[in-house]
């Protein structure tokens, strides 16, 4: 399955891969073609040929490369994160070809080592295209909830989510979140009363085993559902970082109908995700770049609510 992958990519993608390609992207192509039944003949001349042929249109792709680095280079900074970018953050590494999602297979590059490289010019499309939906999302006022309860993501979702006043979900995914939201609404009013109970000092009138009962059940409840005290109701829309461990909210999500975001990895499903991110979604540097990039599109999007409604009071005035 690996070799019908590399065989299946398209000509045009080395005109448009970056000048400076990984080794990881740049060493399987002699290879795929060392597979080609090029060496069939016997005779010299034909041989000759080809390797003349090779060599012609080396240079025709060398020449091809700089006109279009020349003629696309304001197009490429449209794009909210460049190629480099995103090799450097190791977006590109998938998992093992053994443990591969089949749906992920139109936004696979190549196999490596046993091991799925991304197509990085889909992933900045289709990032591109995430941010802005996120934008528009912010514009309108709907709030995006972060969803990143896996180790390595904790931080950064938390740290993002918070940076830009959208509610998140780090420690754990806790089932009935969104279709069963009352339920979860009753459970933060429970967290809000104890803290009024501490600040009014009711905590302290209480026995001590009783006191640090409640104690210890509003640390549970700030540690699952702190991250979305302040979400008054559903989310317009839901960033997820693995789609393969935060399947429940995948799920939840679409039956309720809420747009979803989600970094996939080559071993997830795409299919049921509104705006796919094919991306190395286990890496810190592949976590942080994603979500920052959504997050600075979030701000973007609040800013300019904010602008319109400035205009608007002048307009009133």
């Amino acid at each position: 399955m690996a070799d019908e992958t590399t065989t299946e990519t398209p000509d045009t993608r080395d005109e448009d891969a970056p000048e400076d390609p990984t080794p990881e992207a740049e060493d399987p192509t002699p290879e795929a073609h060392d597979d080609s039944p090029a060496d069939s003949t016997d005779e010299a001349g034909p041989a000759d040929d080809d390797e003349a042929s090779a060599a012609d249109t080396a240079d025709a792709a060398d020449q091809d490369s700089a006109d279009a680095d020349d003629a696309s280079g304001e197009e490429e900074t449209s794009h909210r994160v460049t190629i480099e970018a995103l090799l450097k953050a190791g977006v590109h590494f998938g998992h093992l070809t053994s443990r591969w999602n089949p749906r992920m297979e139109k936004y696979i590059f190549m196999e490596r080592n046993n091991i799925h490289i991304i197509d990085l010019m889909q992933t900045q499309v289709l990032l591109d295209e995430a941010a802005q939906a996120a934008k528009r999302f912010a514009q309108r006022g709907k709030k995006i909830l972060f969803a990143g309860t896996k180790k390595q993501a904790e931080d950064i979702v938390r740290e993002h989510a918070e940076e830009c006043g959208m509610p998140h979900m780090v420690d754990r995914w806790l089932g009935g979140t969104m279709t069963n939201f009352q339920t979860i609404r009753k459970s933060i009013r429970r967290m809000e009363e104890i803290e009024r109970m501490d600040r009014d000092g009711t905590l302290d009138k209480l026995k001590k085993k009783e006191k640090l009962m409640r104690l210890r059940e509003h640390e549970k409840l700030e540690e699952t559902l702190g991250g979305i005290r302040d979400m008054a109701s559903l989310p317009g829309a839901i960033y997820i970082v693995d789609v393969q461990r935060e399947d429940i909210a995948v799920s939840e999500a679409n039956n309720l109908g809420i747009p979803t975001i989600a970094m996939v990895d080559t071993n997830g499903n795409p299919k049921n995700i509104d705006y796919p991110i094919p991306v190395n979604d286990d890496a810190l540097s592949s976590i942080e770049l994603v979500t920052s990039t959504l997050t600075d599109a979030v701000q973007e999007g609040l800013h300019e609510r904010r602008m319109q409604k400035e205009e608007k009071k002048k307009a009133a005035a």
